[in-house]
């Protein structure tokens, strides 16, 4: 890659006073796209995203989940409890482009930095807020955590075999949603200063992450009487969508297969018994019943056996693969995902790129996650605070 793409970005200055994922995940992708980040950080603590850990792993001191959505920050540390570390800030917002919090609902406003005192320091601030449910109801001091969100979503009812638990998604997604949508509003507030020179308040919530998320069944919901789906018993992978959607257990791995009409895929299959399923309502009102007739088919014989057979009719279809296949897989490696990281002091990295190509260009940068106050007396002098 060239490393002297200009990225679009690049000149805006956004001051982080986000921890843990939703704000900094906007931050990070905020970065990947050229901006200028930087942490402010509470002394010798720093953001409590540094302590959670995911695994055993401890990366010079730090843990990977910090490293994977900090990389290419800089960290400032600032006491905001400290009339004089609040007056340096305060010179930093009247510097910059961006702000990012998601303290709880309050919280901010008694520090001093909410948006209405940001704007009279800085008219054409953009300024995001995440917070868990919003800034009022009866849910808006409840713990914004993401499996929290995920379940009082809907989500995880949705997700799960009709008769077993409720499942929430293997990952943050309440978090992860949350950061990326900020993230557009910020960039849409940023027009709005080029043409008015009027800054902006950009809120989201994990819980409205969540429900855009589902915006497609919920809609479905909401125009069909309010009848809820019913999920399949038997692999459920889309409540609203009929036989044979689903993954199948084969005799050495799991296939994913799509939507295909059922009678043909019992021809390629060679399966009498679901081809005598012409009527496509019977997809969905015998979706448990068609679906065990080729679960019980394709446990017979390797993915690879079924792949040959259902790919080259065109059935959408595909292997199940687990992260070590994958990423070994040439699909996975031409796409150039990954890259390193490092710090000054050895740290060196593997991770992801930005997933956001411009001109079928990558975006990468070497640089890691800042120490805590790494950038301090840098940005001090800088900025003559």
């Amino acid at each position: 890659m060239n490393n002297e793409i200009k990225r679009p970005l690049e000149g805006v200055v956004v001051l982080e006073f986000s921890q843990f994922l939703a704000g900094p995940v906007a931050g990070l992708r905020l970065s990947d796209l050229g901006a200028r980040v930087i942490k402010i950080e509470k002394p010798e603590v720093g953001d409590l995203c540094r302590y959670i850990y995911l695994s055993d792993t401890n990366l010079s001191g730090d843990n990977s989940l910090f490293h994977a959505i900090n990389r290419n920050k800089e960290s400032f540390v600032a006491d905001l409890k400290n009339s004089e570390d609040l007056e340096r800030v305060k010179k930093l917002i009247s510097k910059a482009d961006i702000i990012t919090q998601n303290f709880r609902p309050g919280v901010i406003e008694r520090i001093g930095l909410d948006y209405e005192k940001a704007k009279k320091i800085n008219p054409k601030i953009v300024y995001g807020s995440i917070t868990g449910y919003g800034d009022k109801g009866p849910w808006k001091d409840l713990p914004g955590q993401d499996l929290l969100a995920q379940s009082r979503s809907g989500l995880v009812w949705l997700n799960g075999n009709g008769d077993g638990a409720p499942t929430p998604m293997g990952l943050a997604a309440a978090d992860m949603f949350a950061g990326h949508f900020l993230v557009q509003g910020l960039v849409a507030a940023m027009f709005k200063v080029l043409k008015t020179n009027e800054g902006s308040h950009v809120q989201t919530s994990l819980i409205e992450a969540m429900l855009d998320f589902q915006f497609e069944v919920l809609t479905t919901y909401l125009n069909n009487g309010k009848r809820k789906p019913k999920r399949s018993n038997y692999n459920n992978a889309h409540a609203y969508l009929a036989a044979p959607y689903g993954i199948y257990k084969t005799s050495d791995g799991y296939i994913a297969i799509s939507m295909t009409p059922v009678p043909k895929l019992g021809e390629l299959l060679k399966l009498e018994s679901i081809q005598h399923y012409t009527d496509q309502k019977t997809w969905f009102t015998k979706r448990d019943e068609i679906k065990k007739l080729i679960g019980d088919l394709i446990v017979t014989n390797t993915t690879q056996n079924w792949l040959d057979i259902l790919e080259p009719a065109g059935v959408w279809c595909s292997e199940v693969l687990e992260w070590d296949k994958m990423i070994e897989h040439e699909g996975f490696k031409v796409i150039d995902m990954l890259q390193r990281i490092k710090r000054f002091d050895g740290l060196d990295i593997e991770t992801l790129r930005c997933p956001i190509r411009f001109n079928n260009e990558v975006y990468k940068s070497e640089i890691a996650a800042p120490l805590i106050g790494q950038h301090t007396e840098q940005i001090s002098k800088e900025f003559s605070l």
